[in-house]
Parts: structure tokens; sequence; C-alpha cells
């Protein structure tokens, strides 16, 4: 059996038993391994066992044609985004250089955590639908659902997030042709990435990716040594803007140590929106080739990559641009600039401003790629479990979710808010509303990890069996539990500062910090479920499948694949 074909779904029911069912390809399998009782909550199967065989059957499923290449690069260009080379000019205004470092190493260590929690599970159990399918099986089918529609939610406006950095990076050049046109380009792009598939979404975002790489890294050369007096004027910087205008930022004009620390606060909510795309190789675990040794690869030694890119990038910008630049205004200057062009234009270096502006316009075509990607993947594994409509199961005969695909495409019209008003401000609005909801991913996650660890412990499984383990849990799945629900709560709180109330700032940062719990409760109210007790958790399906579809890697044929190993060695 060709294992490239196969895809292993772990379909639940409402009910206090676990049930799953293993799908292969159409044309070699038969989904009669699923049965369900009338009365448990499924759209897709009308509450019917054997309308859910036959929709099953006449039903393309997704298919592992990511190569281990791509994950490996999906998994770096993960943790590189238009939160960093655009989104640090706001973070950089508010809270300074250090309050800009700091906020970025404590989001980092977040990040961390999180990545090492999922990574314990993902590679444990690689199957479609990631942390939404853990989630159920973890923890409860209601919380599967809050965590679900809350993960579509947040891919699905990250989208206009993007393509609104992407049209501050065009009017860099061109500042005077109407942002529709840039709007109505970077979606067909970015559709048309997507539409052709996996394999050609993996190919493109290892294309992409491999130019973010190139691109940060040159700018921290760049950065360290324009720093140094290397540039055309010769001016060693050093610590200057450290000690002028100051290593903080007095938030809003208040003074001390307080405002200090909310400038600092203020950086954490931008800081989220950069890191959020870190998880998005546990969506691809259901089309990763040989997921169980590719995943953990692909994990392991995070800490590496958030320390040179993100703890190395806002070290660099802090240093070479200072905190009062007026390009740094991205909700009130139309000519807001990312602070690495900013940074190499006040060197005097000619042209370059333009190729690096040009590198990190494909970072936002690449992050927008990810998120329809991750998006259109979210609502296929909500379909799955029956919390979205079945229309959304549908593929094409190569495995593509097109339908998914469309439908969470379409709201990246939203993206249309930048031809009236500043693409800087639309940024700044669709960030914040995804980093709540990027937190609160994050949370799910945690908690979902928190209970796999305690049903391991209730059926006495030994961890250090599972392809990927640290020592470091479960505090590290305590920590991202608690901090991330800790920066959501007091995300909103600038519009309680005197002068400062906002109804729209209040709602965009409390209204799915509200809802998340309404959805969950409301589940367990509506369907009658409760948490799956650890003894009763199931470690075993879908198992024999998964480990049947590893294999060992070949050895590699070229130059590159050469490098692409020795980068895997590098996480």
């Amino acid at each position: 059996m060709d294992r490239d074909r196969v895809e292993v779904l772990s379909l639940p029911s409402y009910s206090s038993r676990s049930r799953a069912l293993t799908i292969m390809d159409t044309e070699k399998t038969d989904a009669a391994a699923y049965h369900t009782s009338r009365g448990e909550f499924s759209d897709i199967s009308n509450h019917d066992g054997e309308s859910m065989q036959r929709s099953l059957r006449n039903t393309n499923t997704l298919q592992r044609k990511l190569k281990n290449r791509h994950i490996t690069m999906i998994s770096i260009g993960g943790v590189i985004g238009t939160g960093l080379f655009v989104g640090t000019a706001d973070s950089l205004s508010q809270g300074g250089p250090i309050g800009l470092l700091l906020g970025y190493i404590v989001m980092g260590s977040i990040v961390y955590c999180v990545m090492i929690t999922l990574g314990e599970m993902i590679s444990y159990l690689p199957i479609p639908g990631g942390p939404i399918k853990l989630a159920e099986r973890f923890v409860d089918p209601a919380f599967s659902f809050a965590v679900g529609w809350n993960y579509w939610y947040s891919w699905t406006i990250t989208s206009p997030a993007e393509f609104s950095a992407a049209v501050v990076l065009i009017n860099f050049w061109n500042p005077s042709v109407n942002n529709s046109v840039w709007v109505v380009i970077c979606i067909v792009v970015v559709l048309a990435i997507n539409m052709l598939g996996a394999g050609a979404y993996g190919e493109a975002e290892f294309i992409f990716a491999s130019i973010k790489v190139i691109t940060i890294t040159s700018l921290i050369i760049i950065g360290i040594v324009i720093d140094l007096g290397g540039g055309p004027d010769h001016d060693r910087i050093g610590f200057r803007y450290w000690k002028n205008p100051g290593p903080f930022v007095q938030y809003n004009g208040i003074e001390g140590v307080k405002g200090q620390f909310l400038g600092f606060w203020a950086v954490l909510m931008q800081a989220a929106f950069s890191f959020l795309g870190t998880e998005i190789v546990a969506i691809a675990a259901g089309e990763a080739k040989n997921p169980r040794r590719n995943l953990p690869k692909a994990i392991r030694r995070v800490y590496i990559r958030i320390l040179l890119f993100y703890i190395g990038g806002t070290f660099i910008i802090g240093l070479l641009v200072p905190s009062n630049d007026p390009h740094l205004q991205l909700g009130r200057n139309t000519a807001a600039k990312s602070p690495f062009v900013i940074a190499i234009e006040k060197a005097g270096i000619k042209s370059l401003p333009s190729i690096i502006n040009a590198c990190l316009l494909t970072s936002a075509w690449s992050a927008a790629s990810s998120d329809l990607y991750t998006a259109s993947r979210a609502i296929y594994g909500l379909a799955i479990s029956g919390n979205a409509p079945k229309v959304f199961l549908k593929t094409s005969r190569n495995g593509l979710p097109y339908v998914a695909i469309l439908f969470s495409a379409s709201f990246s019209l939203l993206t249309f808010m930048a031809v009236s008003n500043n693409a800087g401000s639309v940024f700044i609005w669709f960030s914040n509303m995804t980093s709540v909801a990027g937190l609160m991913t994050w949370f799910g996650i945690s908690v979902t990890y928190l209970r796999f660890y305690k049903g391991m412990q209730a059926q006495g499984i030994d961890r250090k069996t599972f392809p990927y383990y640290t020592n470091l849990q479960p505090y590290a799945a305590w920590w991202g539990a608690v901090s991330t629900v800790t920066i959501c709560f007091f995300s909103g709180w600038n519009v309680f500062l005197k002068g400062e109330w906002s109804i729209a700032t209040f709602i965009t940062n409390y209204i799915l910090f509200i809802t998340w719990p309404i959805m969950y409760f409301g589940a367990r109210f509506y369907y009658g479920t409760k948490p799956v007790a650890p003894e009763d958790m199931d470690f075993k399906t879908d198992i024999a499948e998964i480990v049947a579809d590893m294999y060992d890697d070949p050895p590699p044929k070229s130059k590159l694949e050469s490098f692409l190993q020795w980068l895997r060695y590098l996480q």
C-alpha cells in the first residue's frame, strides 16, 4: 500500500466512550468501522451512523503530501512574519528598546513552552485537526468545540492583518496607487497557492521561508555592521538610543516606573501576534509524510529560532532606531515603515531599502498563505468532529478541501478596510483581534496537555517511550496556561486610562475572551458532555496506522538536501 495516500482521522462522538475511524484512500478502504448511536451530536451524520458511513465513502480525504523539507521550512518560517518585520515599529514606539526586548523575551518563553507541550502530543498522535482533535480526545468534546472555532477565527482574521501589512510595505514605493489594487493582487496570489494543494503550498512555503530566513539573518548582520559604524555614514551608533531618548517609553505620558511598565505590557500583545504561527506545524501533521520522525525534528530546539530571529532581531532594532522616530507610528503615519528599512535608510545605504522591503513583502504573502492553509484545515477538522457543516468535508480527488479554503478565504475581503482607512491602522486592529484568539489557542493547547499528562499518569504510560518529550513538563504547560489567560485578561487595560476609553478597542480585545467560555459551557450544557476521565482516555486508537507509516529518511542526494539535513540538526 502506498503510504503517501494514507490518512488517519479521528472521528469522535459526543458520548462518554471514545470512538475512532481510520480512513484510507477511498479506492482502498471502507468506513464501516465507525459506529454511532442516534441522538449523538453530529452534523455530518444527521445523527445516523449509516449516513455517516455513506458520506465518508463518497468523500475524498486529505493526503500526506508535505515532505520533510516542507515541514522543516514551515516550522522555521512559522516563527517569522510581518509581526517582526512591521509590527515591531509600534512596539518600539510604545515600549522603548528595553521594553521591546523584554516583551519579546517573556512572550518567547511562553511560545517555547507551548511548542514543547504541543510537540509531545502531536508527535505521538499526528492526526488531522491537530490541537482541535487532541482537545476532544483528552479533555472534552465541548472543549474541542471552543478551541476549534477559536482557532479557525484566529487564522481567518489573521489573513486580513497580513494583507494590511503587505499594503503598508507596498506603499513604501508608491503610496499614490489605490490600496484596493494591492489588496486584490495579494488575495489572488495567496488563494492561488492554496488552491493548488498541500504540495504546492509546501513548495511555496519552502521558497518563502527560505527568503525569510536569509532576510532576517542578513538584516541582523547588516544591523550589527551599521551599529558599529560600518555604514556609508560611518556613524558608530552603539547604545546611543538606549540613552537618548532612553531605554523605556513613558506610556501615554505616565511618569515613573508605572509608565515604563505599561509600555512594556503594551508590547506583549503585539509580540503575541508576531509569534502566532509557530503551531502551524501541528495542523500540517495530518498532511505530513513520516510524521513521527519529521515532527520531532521540526519542534526540537525551537528556542534557537526564537533566540536568533526574534530576540536577536528586536535587540538589533532597539539599537538602530530611536523610539521617537515618527515613521514608527503605524496607526498615525501613512508613511510608516519597517524598523529595518528605517535603519538602513538612516545609514544612507541606497537601493538596499527597496530590496529588503521586497523581501519583507514575500514574508507577508507567506504568512497570509499559511493563515489560509491553517484556517481551512481547522474548519475541516471541525467538520470531522461534527462541529461544522459537512459541506466543509468536501475535497477534490487530490485531497484538496476546496470548500473550506474558499469559505475561509472569503473573510480576506475584510482587508478592503485598508482602502478607506490607513493601512497601518487596519493592521493594528486586526493584529489586536487575532492576538487574543492566538493566546486562547495556546491556553487550550496547554490545558489539553495537562489532561494528556494526567491520563498518562493514570494509565501508567511512560512518556520516555514517545517520539518526543521534555523534562520541563508539566511546569511548561502550567506556565503556558496561566500566562496566556493573564495577558488576555489585561489585554485591553489601556482603555481604562483617563480619557482613553474606546468601545471599539474594548470589544476587539475582550469579545473573544468573553465568548470563549460561553462557547465551552454552552456546548457542555447543550450536548450534555463531560470531561473525559483520565483512566478512560484513548491513547491507542490510530497508533498502529501511524507507526506503520514510519520509515527511515533516505540519505541526501544533493548539496541542497545535505544543507537541509544540517539545518534540521539546528532545530
